[in-house]
Order: structure tokens, then C-alpha cells, then sequence
């Protein structure tokens, strides 16, 4: 460790930033977050009949039909690989309820009101937790309305009911999606910077997540 930089041998560092993300970590993101939009604009084309150009767009209803299940196994893959890796730090701190209960001075990027924060904040934390319980919902459901003949005669009563919860979890999903997306792309500037180059400022680390920051450089300024 040199002047607060965390050393590695195959990445180059500025002297002024830390390393945010892995390679490995931004790799899975990423197909994680391809996978996702493809299953959320392909979802809402079989959803909605006010969406259903979007299946034309992405190659015809058939196309979508046939890769929505099989793209949603490399979602699934992709979100329990980041839960292995990610698992210890979304894991609730005690600064988390304040930061909670100052979510507001957050949105207007008063950042001095905000308690130190891990690697990730309780925001980025929520968000997490839901999209991968959601996950579970949607693999259980999703397997069912993707081979419903080989559900009994008698359970097909399962099948509109499977649907209706597959699509509210769904919806509760990109919710979260476009809240994620606000929060990182206009929130907090460098966010996506981060997860596409892997390192951040030093000011950026220390205002952001400043717990975690010293905890990797040692450092208390």
C-alpha cells in the first residue's frame, strides 16, 4: 500500500484513487444488467398489448418468447455470482438506519448530513436485497409458465395465479431498476463512472463510503 492506494499487480492505479470494483465484479454486473434490460423490455412486450412492438423490435414475438426464460438463466446466474462475492458487504450496519432516516438530505445531495457509509450504502443495500428475493419469485414462477404442460390437469388452476405474481414481481423489479439508475447516473455522479473503470477518487470514496475507504487504505482523512 502506497499513499493510501491499494497495490495490484496487473492494475494501474492513480496515485489520487482506489479500486472500486474488479474487473470480475464489473464483467458480471454488466451481463447482469444486459440480461436484466432484455428481460424487462421483453417481459413488458407479453405483459402489455401496449408494449407488444417491442417484441418486433428485439425479433418477433416467437424470438422473445423462446430467449426471455433462457436469458433469465444468465440473470440468475450472474445475481447469485455477485451475492457470493458481495454477500458480507450488504450485511446491515448500524449507520444504515440513520442514513434510512436521511434519505431525503441524500436526493438533494446534501452529503455532510449523511453518517459514513460501507462499501455500499443502505440505499444500494435495499435495492439489492429486493431484486435478488425478487429473483427467487421469479425463478420459481418463471420455471412453471415456462413448461406449463407438464403441470397436472388438476394444478392448471396454479397457472393464472403463477402469472399474476411473476408479473407483480416484475413490476416491483423495475421499479427498483429505475431507481438504481436515477440514483447512480444523476444522485451520485461517478457511480457509473466507477463500475466501468473500477476505481474512484479519493474525495469521491471518502464522501461516499467513507467506512469502507479507511477500512482499504488504513486512513482516517
Amino acid at each position: 500500500m502506497s499513499g493510501g492506494i491499494i497495490a495490484r499487480p496487473t492494475t494501474a492505479i492513480p496515485e489520487d484513487e482506489v479500486q472500486r470494483y474488479t474487473f470480475a465484479e464489473r464483467a458480471y454486473h454488466w451481463i447482469n444488467a444486459i440480461a436484466y434490460t432484455y428481460l424487462m423490455l421483453t417481459g413488458l412486450a407479453i405483459f402489455t398489448p401496449l408494449a407488444y412492438w417491442l417484441a418486433y423490435v428485439l425479433g418477433g414475438p416467437a424470438t422473445i418468447r423462446y430467449w426471455h426464460p433462457w436469458i433469465g438463466l444468465i440473470y440468475l446466474a450472474t445475481i447469485f455470482w455477485m451475492h457470493r462475492m458481495w454477500k458480507r458487504d450488504m450485511q446491515k450496519i448500524p449507520e444504515d438506519e440513520r442514513w434510512s432516516k436521511n434519505i431525503r438530505a441524500y436526493a438533494e445531495n446534501r452529503d455532510e448530513l449523511m453518517p459514513p457509509q460501507g462499501r455500499f450504502n443502505a440505499g444500494q443495500k435495499q435495492f439489492w436485497w429486493v431484486m435478488l428475493y425478487c429473483t427467487f419469485i421469479l425463478l420459481i414462477t418463471g420455471i412453471i409458465m415456462w413448461i406449463p404442460e407438464k403441470m397436472p390437469r388438476e394444478l392448471h388452476w396454479v397457472l393464472p395465479i403463477t402469472v399474476f405474481i411473476h408479473s407483480a414481481t416484475a413490476l416491483i423489479t423495475i421499479a427498483a431498476f429505475i431507481i438504481h439508475v436515477y440514483m447512480s447516473v444523476w444522485v451520485t455522479p461517478g457511480s457509473v463512472k466507477a463500475m466501468v473503470e473500477g476505481h474512484v477518487s479519493t474525495n469521491w470514496a471518502r464522501t461516499h463510503h467513507r467506512l469502507w475507504y479507511e477500512k482499504i487504505t488504513g486512513r482516517r482523512n
